[in-house]
């Protein structure tokens, strides 16, 4: 197992600290490209960009965001079956920074698409697998794993704080490709640091999760097939054999999701083998995720409407200086680090009392936060529809009310998944869990797109709408919450 007899950073294991840091600088990178994207993909070709109207630019961007999600679930089976997360980190990290700077040396718009896709692998492969490698550390489990993830977590916020101030100034100051450049680098250092601390790791994560001896000639053959089919699927469209139509494709990938996870919740409840009440746990599971798909449509709205707000109808000069757009893509990260810790404290002081919320309750108080974020749009919008730019405390105030709707709904809701299936659906359920994300992602590219630069009078009423939507939810769900935790059978 992993070098955990010796304890240097912060007490646990020296691994601890190569995670710790290769985490930082994916989410650097990760969170650094994000805050450009959509910016870029609008912008004048005369300034850098590549010209694309906003309802192509936030589904390329919707589509980008959703897939990070789904490659995760192969790429979790590549590390438990084939390589080991190790090598799958190591891996993912190289293809991510690659990715990154063929973003900033791409000389059209095909070859910045294919910057994206390689992103896209390398994140399916390093993201599930680190967060696996941090478990590994901590055989005995327990408070001190907990502890470790703590740790780990506030590597995640630093990496997606200081990101966006970077990639975000370098790009205003220098252009775009600096700015995508930046992200490379920073995803290349967490490379090199992997690389040379990795010895830390020990055993962690160093081979898949496969019996000795078992014969892995078609799992390897799967994965040469399954790279065959898309190589060829990546090929066709850049090719010219396939014409792809970004808007089309999120409409299709809607659908697809929505088809997956149907199929699946009616497998469970229809052909599973599942008693009276592991149902019931099922039929939870699917409000959850109906919730979960529902907040992250509007909180997924950070990286694409907002972020064009941001440019566009606020007023960002400070003395001489313009704050970048993207400078705002980093509140939500220092606000997790601000208060997390109080919404911890918070809801343990709440469990001596007896007055927890239920799950169902807390992802309603999330909706709840989600909302509130566009009621207050609303009437930075009103202030842009007047013809006057909005002040940027409009933006913290809307990131601070996001921040506290993630806080009550994101944390639990993995947590839920596993406890509420039996355990030998506990893998695939947490996949079509991660499709939840992906499918909000999805449809939070369709929201922004709906947005029209052309007609900023109807924008109040267009965050109204997503308010009032939103409010809907969770007064809904705070009704049946009761019978959904009835629905729980005992399950916390």
């Amino acid at each position: 197992m992993s070098d955990s007899s010796g304890t240097s950073f912060f007490g646990h294991p020296r691994g601890l600290a190569t995670l710790f840091f290769t985490e930082m600088w994916e989410r650097f990178s990760y969170y650094g490209m994000r805050a450009l994207l959509v910016l870029f993909l609008v912008d004048a070709v005369a300034r850098g960009g590549l010209g694309l109207d906003d309802k192509t630019a936030t589904a390329i961007y919707g589509l980008y965001t959703a897939a990070v999600y789904i490659v995760a679930l192969p790429g979790g089976w590549i590390a438990d079956r084939l390589i080991g997360a190790q090598k799958a980190v190591l891996y993912g990290g190289i293809l991510i920074s690659l990715g990154s700077f063929g973003l900033w040396l791409s000389p059209n718009a095909s070859m910045f698409y294919l910057g994206l896709i390689v992103i896209i692998l390398g994140v399916g492969l390093l993201k599930p697998n680190i967060s696996a490698l941090v478990a590994d550390l901590y055989p005995e489990g327990g408070g001190r794993r907990d502890a470790g993830f703590t740790i780990f977590y506030m590597g995640i916020n630093i990496g997606a704080f200081i990101g966006p101030l970077i990639t975000a100034w370098l790009a205003q100051v220098y252009g775009w490709r600096v700015g995508f450049m930046a992200a490379g680098i920073g995803m290349a250092l967490g490379v090199v640091q992997f690389l040379v601390t990795r010895q830390h790791l020990g055993g962690a994560g160093a081979r898949p999760h496969v019996a000795a001896g078992t014969d892995m000639r078609g799992a390897w053959r799967n994965l040469w097939i399954g790279s065959a089919i898309l190589g060829v699927l990546i090929a066709l469209p850049f090719l010219g054999i396939v014409k792809v139509s970004p808007i089309e494709l999120q409409a299709q990938g809607i659908g697809v999701i929505v088809a997956m996870a149907a199929l699946y919740f009616a497998y469970l409840l229809l052909f599973a083998g599942l008693d009276g009440v592991e149902k019931k746990r099922v039929l939870v599971l699917i409000v959850l995720f109906l919730a979960c798909a529902l907040f992250w449509s509007g909180f997924e709205q950070a990286g694409s409407s907002l972020n064009l707000f941001a440019e566009r109808y606020t007023d960002r000069v400070v003395g001489a200086f313009t704050v970048p757009a993207g400078w705002f893509q980093s509140l939500n990260a220092i606000f997790i680090v601000i208060f997390a810790p109080v919404f911890s404290a918070l809801w343990v002081n709440l469990a001596r009392r007896n007055l927890d919320p239920s799950t169902p309750v807390k992802f309603a108080l999330g909706l709840v936060g989600m909302a509130l974020g566009f009621l207050v749009m609303f009437f930075a919008a009103r202030i842009v529809a007047e013809g006057m730019p909005a002040a940027a405390y409009w933006l913290v105030l809307t990131y601070l009310f996001h921040t506290f709707g993630e806080l009550c709904l994101s944390p639990v809701g993995l947590s839920s998944v596993t406890k509420l299936v039996p355990q030998r659906f506990v893998g695939q359920s947490l996949g079509i869990w991660f499709l939840a994300t992906s499918l909000g992602t999805l449809v939070a590219g369709k929201i922004a797109g709906e947005f029209d630069a052309e007609n900023v009078g109807a924008m109040p009423s267009q965050y109204l709408n997503i308010f009032w939507f939103g409010m809907v939810a969770a007064v809904v769900l705070f009704l049946v919450s009761p019978v959904v935790k009835r629905w729980m059978g005992g399950v916390k």
